[in-house]
């Protein structure tokens, strides 16, 4: 591989992230935030060991040291280079050559590219280090282009009649990023790309009218007391939204957070949603091999005590109606399953999560041994802050996005995070 000296890529750390790396902190989330500080870095690949990384639109340039001289690659639109590890540097692949470097930032050379990843196009920068036999690969970009990607991911592609939702969903979405900037600092990022933060795939799921929502609301966040809040939100709240306890073990409550109903009339806003209702069936082997795997994993206890099921209950609910205990009864006693552990403790046949809390249980037993379990469930998630499905419900109802907020985070205000 020919490899060209490139002068255009500096890489630069993000302002806010950086502050609060050099002060060892998080940073702070009250309304407030300079322009410079305006930017995201979101870990799209942890600890992999292969990535494809390319060209669309436009050339990309990479840059990176190697034996501290900085020197690089370049691709033009539909390139793509394999990188992988090797020890603690990667290897470029391109066609039958290769080259070493300790690491490279792959940039677009003009407004219209993109790089990109596993061949997903991403706007900004995307930065590819390596460790101990891995790497990671992160996104840095500004604020509103990741805002774009999230509304892009979380709500799909919707009509024009949706637009308050997904303005609302903008909100939403920049106020979760504001308030978690930086918890990934130790590796490297900010936000984690997926479930674990925010749906993200960078700019390929992008539409007129999600880029349009994220215009119309810049730089508004939702805050409480002057402070943006924690805004968590989730698919369909099935009738009501849960407050954090039935949800989580690590949440506190907070006064915006708790259960709010999403009747209206003689229905809900969000029963348009394909997940507004369903029902999971076990025959009672198979609730036993599915506990037998998440029951050690989820809650520390052995699979062996997981012997022939007798019984599975709901012996609790929370305020909004969700289960916040369920019990399993087996041949050596009981096995209590909480609230934040129910989605994961009990899965499906086909190992995925349970859809919600929101549960009924049937049980079908002979002499006194489960032989199926019905669970007919509402809604999807963990039910805390803006149901998705209920704002888009809500604007096709003539809601603005400031009404939705304002219902789905009560006392809380919109405001804007400026400098």
């Amino acid at each position: 591989m020919h490899l060209k000296r490139l002068t255009v890529l500096a890489a630069g750390a993000s302002g806010l992230a950086a502050c609060a790396r050099s002060a060892g902190r998080r940073p702070r989330t009250a309304i407030e935030g300079p322009e410079a500080q305006r930017r995201v870095r979101v870990g799209l690949l942890v600890d992999v060991e292969t990535v494809r990384m390319g060209a669309a639109g436009d050339i990309v340039a990479a840059e990176g040291p190697v034996g501290g001289v900085n020197t690089g690659v370049t691709m033009r639109s539909g390139e793509a280079v394999d990188v992988r590890p090797s020890g603690n540097g990667i290897t470029v692949f391109r066609g039958g050559q290769s080259a070493q470097f300790d690491s490279l930032v792959f940039r677009s050379s003009g407004h219209s590219g993109f790089v990109t990843v596993n061949g997903a196009p991403y706007r900004g920068s995307v930065a590819v280090t390596a460790r101990n036999g891995t790497m990671t690969v992160v996104n840095d970009l500004g604020f509103e282009d990741y805002v774009q990607g999230v509304v892009a991911m979380e709500m799909g592609s919707r009509a024009r009649t949706d637009l308050a939702a997904l303005e609302a969903q903008a909100v939403a979405a920049r106020t979760y990023a504001v308030t978690n900037l930086g918890r990934f600092a130790a590796q490297g990022f900010d936000l984690r790309a997926g479930v674990v933060d925010q749906g993200y795939q960078g700019a390929g799921r992008e539409s007129d009218i999600g880029n349009l929502a994220v215009h119309n609301t810049r730089d508004l966040v939702v805050s409480y007391d002057g402070v943006a809040i924690a805004a968590f939100f989730h698919s369909t709240c099935g009738y009501a939204t849960a407050s954090p306890e039935e949800s989580f073990r690590s949440v506190r409550p907070r006064p915006y957070l708790r259960s709010v109903s999403d009747r209206y009339g003689g229905g809900y806003y969000c029963e348009m949603s394909p997940r507004f209702r369903w029902q999971v069936e076990w025959l009672g082997t198979q609730l036993r091999d599915v506990l037998r795997t998440t029951v050690p994993r989820s809650l520390g206890i052995e699979a062996e005590f997981v012997s022939e099921i007798r019984d599975v209950a709901v012996r609790s609910t929370g305020r909004s109606g969700r289960a916040t205990e369920i019990r399993v009864r087996v041949e050596r006693g009981e096995i209590l399953v909480f609230g934040p552990d129910v989605r994961s403790v009990f899965q499906t046949p086909d190992a995925t999560s349970l859809g919600s809390t929101a549960v009924q249980l049937v049980s079908e037993r002979e002499n006194d041994r489960l032989i199926r379990l019905v669970a007919s469930g509402a809604g999807w998630g963990h039910g805390v802050g803006m149901c998705q499905w209920g704002a888009i419900g809500r604007a096709r109802a003539g809601q603005d996005f400031r009404s939705i907020l304002q219902t789905y985070y009560p006392g809380a205000g919109v405001t804007r995070w400026s400098s």
